[in-house]
């Protein structure tokens, strides 16, 4: 079994829909953020805060690149495809699924919710100009699931159809 990513903006449901994939087919679930906190011993909101994007940007690129096995789900956070490395490095090593939400479900997802360190100011415009730039890119994904609205179930269920049909994705 190829290597599955998951991408998409925050709060699509990235790491939830991972998880019950990776159980659904019997695989381990490797989410990239989770990683980058236990590399660099803090959390991405500190990494954001002490060291700036840029620098979280490297971890994330070092930590996807070094987790491409075969056999695994790998979650990643909102941003990894704004680099041309990593959408081609995902492409060429595996099956990239995009997870989109409609932004005012990001936004009732995330009201709460403050750790993001992109999101600190003015979140719903935030929330729709990053999606803005971003969507190009996720759009470069094998297959893309509109998550708004949707069970974890049924989400998991479109996505293991798309893989039961694709021969590639057992090669």
């Amino acid at each position: 079994m190829k290597t599955l990513f998951i991408t998409g903006f925050m709060a699509a449901g990235k790491t939830t829909v991972g998880k019950a994939l990776g159980k659904r087919l019997s695989v381990a679930v490797l989410d990239t953020d989770e990683m980058i906190e236990q590399l660099c011993k803090k959390s991405v909101g500190a990494i954001f805060d002490e060291e700036g994007e840029e620098a979280f940007r490297q971890y994330e690129k070092k930590v996807l690149w070094s987790i491409a096995w075969k056999g695994v789900i790998v979650t990643t956070g909102g941003g990894v495809v704004l680099d041309e490395e990593n959408r081609r490095f995902m492409r060429e090593n595996g099956i990239v699924i995009y997870l989109h939400t409609d932004p005012n479900e990001v936004l009732r997802r995330l009201a709460r919710d403050n750790s993001r360190p992109l999101l600190r100011e003015d979140k719903a415009n935030r929330i729709v100009t990053l999606m803005e730039e971003r969507m190009p890119y996720y759009l470069d994904a094998d297959f893309a699931v509109n998550t708004t609205g949707k069970s974890v179930e049924s989400i998991v269920d479109e996505i293991a159809g798309f893989l039961f049909r694709q021969r590639r994705f057992w090669a």
